[in-house]
């Protein structure tokens, strides 16, 4: 490698910048177009990713990061690995069976989907089992080739580490990861001896469920893999890339025998930088330095990160470093321009995929040639930032007083659940396993077409809010036909389920284009926390009371919770993101408080993504899980004791966390299991769980319909572990993005599996 700082990209948006991605995905399953236009066309988005990332300067330009739908897929499928229950034959995966994993079809369920560490990022998880792996296509070179093909790059290939591929997948004792290893490292070597062969530089190889912690097998396991690696590719540079945390110990892994390693020193807490001021750094090493935040949508302090450069080169000679993001760009939204509509003062305080990447490219122009060369620039960006940054709603001493406050709100319930439990059972007299849903019902073609209408002034309040009441009503006779215990209004008004509330909050702006992949097609267009955030007026009364209106059965409030509303927001980097939650907490308390005011007194609090904010390292969970809890319980713990509160969580790894789900209190919680194949369910078995809860008995996320006979055998699965009496029938998560057809059959066969369970469990009552 050249003298110079060099820089370089983990991984770019895949779903454009109009999400034409997502738009060519979604036309291929609806038939709209076959498979040799599907492949073209995203050949020409994957081409037009590569050429932005050469025209901004990007010197070491990843390739391989581009998927149909999700990395962690990609590489189960290019070895082969493909359970049973699909009817895999052997060869190179055809397309729709790859799709069929992710989603499912009418013969198998799909794989489970989880987070991707702790983003909103969701992958499939490999299924391994016995499988033995082959290379059924060496993607990695292909993406090269095309690069180079296409747009003349020298592309640095991106491939998921073997160490964290067997640490995010399931099928095998957590034992036996270095038997299975032994397995996969021959098909590693054999795509890596490929690349090699076709002149391939330097390759990326992503190893981030390092930052997770590592004992003493793990790095044995780790010298294994990169031991045998080094001694068959020795004409190939890999750079073992690690993101979200602080890599430790960092001396273990510089012995690794590989010519870079790749920190994050954005998410690290100063630990990276501390390791290598106590360790140094060695001269055979190339430092892939992640200095641009890869996960928030903020203008960097060019300032503090030329700082934080010049302190690196006090142990990293010029010609071993490469200035990077800190993680993928796949978080965050493709540019900044289009964003029009929002005050100056923000947007340019804003900065997307592609600006950041121009950010690294002023760091590392200034830092190898000097800042007063780059001086108007490096003004420009700290007057922006000043502006920002003085902007009032950033202060507000209304709030700050309501945050004083926290520490003197009672943090219980009047009565223990055993005993409102009594209560509510009294004032509801629901049927025993009550059948409910999620919350969401489609949000159909119709339904989108008139938001737009209405929002770009076409259709007036009235013509909407009558457009909405119609939806609720059949959504409430619907519910009441297929025999649903407890009905939803649907949520046909709400766009998002964290947008609808950061709408009508104050400390909020939206985007026009700032979308992101959360799974598959789904792209979510996070709201963004700039200002301090407060309560302003009611903001789900009027839906939630209309819907009561319509039915004599209960019909519960939805409300998102603080830490979801956190979670999937881009938030202030000023403040913790505990603080933040507070704040968001003490507004949602006020909605609470006037839901049953108004006389709705089920309210559910979803708190989906409280999972994937805990930390990655296990010393880190106990504080997050306290204040998540806190804030929770804020929003919550002042209803009477007849109100009942429920919430839902998403993507089930929830196993070592059981404790703190009945911290939060909740009366009743719904929580994702169908693709985990009723895991979860284990852990009930091993720890007592004393509340009401719902274990989704059918997914959501696949356009399959389950059979009644399906669904009763994951009721009784669960039974076997959790007391009759407080379980409740729902489907897995919202039914916002499945078709009336499918949810009405599904939902028909989950009340027919609920009254066959009660049937057999001889009481139809509590």
């Amino acid at each position: 490698m050249s003298k110079g700082i060099k820089t370089s990209s983990l991984g770019y948006p895949r779903i454009g910048k109009n999400r034409e991605w997502k738009k060519t995905l979604e036309a291929y399953w609806a038939g709209k177009i076959d498979e040799q236009n599907f492949r073209a066309q995203m050949e020409e988005i994957q081409l037009q990713h590569l050429q932005t990332q050469q025209q901004a300067g990007i010197e070491l330009i990843p390739v391989g990061d581009f998927t149909f739908y999700d990395h962690v897929l990609d590489t189960a499928a290019m070895f082969g690995i493909v359970p049973a229950r699909y009817g895999y034959q052997g060869g190179e995966i055809p397309l729709d069976l790859y799709f069929a994993m992710a989603r499912g079809n009418a013969g198998a369920t799909a794989c489970e989907m989880t987070k991707w560490f702790n983003t909103n990022y969701h992958y499939i998880v490999p299924e391994i089992g016995s499988i033995t792996p082959v290379l059924t296509e060496n993607k990695p070179l292909a993406a090269y080739r095309f690069a180079k093909e296409r747009a003349g790059i020298e592309g640095k290939p991106v491939i998921v580490g073997l160490y964290t591929f067997l640490k995010l997948s399931k099928g095998f004792p957590a034992a036996e990861i270095a038997g299975v290893a032994a397995r996969f490292l021959p098909v590693y070597v054999q795509l890596l001896q490929e690349l090699q062969q076709e002149g391939v530089a330097w390759v990326q190889i992503d190893e981030p469920a390092i930052v997770t912690g590592l004992t003493a097998e793990d790095i044995a396991l780790l010298k294994t893999i990169y031991g045998e690696i080094a001694a068959s590719v020795p004409g190939l540079n890999v750079i073992v890339q690690t993101y979200f945390e602080a890599a430790e110990p960092l001396e273990a892994l510089l012995e690794l025998p590989v010519q870079g390693l790749g920190l994050d020193f954005v998410h690290d807490g100063g630990k990276n930088l501390e390791s290598i001021a106590r360790l140094g750094w060695p001269q055979d090493k190339t430092l892939a330095a992640g200095i641009i935040d890869g996960r928030n949508i903020w203008r960097s302090d060019i300032d503090a990160k030329l700082e934080l450069v010049a302190e690196l080169q006090k142990y990293v000679p010029q010609e071993q470093l490469i200035l990077q993001p800190a993680s993928s760009l796949l978080h965050v939204p493709v540019t900044v321009e289009g964003e029009d509509k929002l005050k100056s003062a923000v947007k340019n305080a804003l900065a997307f995929a592609n600006e950041k990447l121009a950010e690294l490219v002023l760091i590392a122009a200034a830092a190898d040639g000097g800042t007063e060369r780059y001086a108007a620039e490096l003004a420009a960006t700290r007057e922006v930032l000043a502006v920002f940054r003085a902007l009032p709603e950033r202060g507000r001493e209304d709030v700050a007083e309501q945050v004083q406050s926290l520490a003197k709100l009672p943090d219980n319930r009047s009565l223990p659940f055993a005993e409102r439990v009594k209560v509510q059972q009294e004032k509801w007299r629901l049927p025993l396993l009550p059948t409910t849903t999620i919350g969401s019902f489609p949000q159909t073609a119709e339904v989108r077409q008139a938001r737009l209408k209405w929002r770009k002034g076409v259709w007036t309040q009235e013509r909407y809010d009558g457009f909405i009441k119609r939806q609720i009503a059949e959504a409430i006779t619907l519910q009441e036909e297929l025999g649903l215990d407890v009905l939803v209004h649907g949520e046909f008004e709400r766009t998002d389920m964290v947008e609808f509330f950061g709408e009508k909050l104050a400390g909020y702006l939206f985007t026009g284009g700032g979308w992101v992949q959360s799974y598959g097609s789904r792209c979510v267009k996070p709201p963004v926390i700039y200002a301090d955030v407060a309560f302003i007026q009611p903001m789900t009364v009027k839906e939630s009371l209309y819907a009561q209106s319509l039915t004599k059965l209960p019909v519960k409030g939805m409300l998102t919770g603080p830490v979801t509303i956190l979670n999937w927001s881009f938030v202030r980097d000023d403040l913790s993101r505990e603080a933040v939650a507070g704040q968001i907490a003490l507004a949602l308390r006020h909605e609470v408080t006037a839901l049953e005011e108004a006389g709705i007194e089920m309210i559910q609090v979803d708190e989906p993504a409280i999972r994937e904010g805990l930390p990655l390292k296990a010393g880190d969970h106990e504080h997050y899980l306290n204040w998540a809890v806190k804030s929770f319980r804020i929003a919550t713990n002042h209803v009477k004791d007849t109100t009942q509160v429920h919430t839902h969580m998403c993507y089930s790894e929830f196993n070592d966390m059981i404790g703190s789900i009945s911290a939060m209190d909740a009366d009743v919680i719904s929580i994702e299991t169908s693709r985990s194949h009723g895991e979860l369910i284990v852990s009930f078995e091993e720890q007592e769980y004393d509340k009401g809860i719902g274990l989704g008995v059918y997914d959501i996320h696949s356009p399959r319909v389950p059979v009644v006979e399906e669904m009763t055998s994951a009721i009784e699965r669960a039974l076997r572990a959790l007391d009759v009496q407080q379980f409740w029938i729902n489907p897995d998560c919202g039914l916002k993005t499945r078709g009336w057809e499918e949810t009405t059959a599904a939902l028909r066969n989950m009340v027919k599996a609920a009254v066959l369970v009660r049937e057999k469990s001889g009481a139809v009552s509590r």
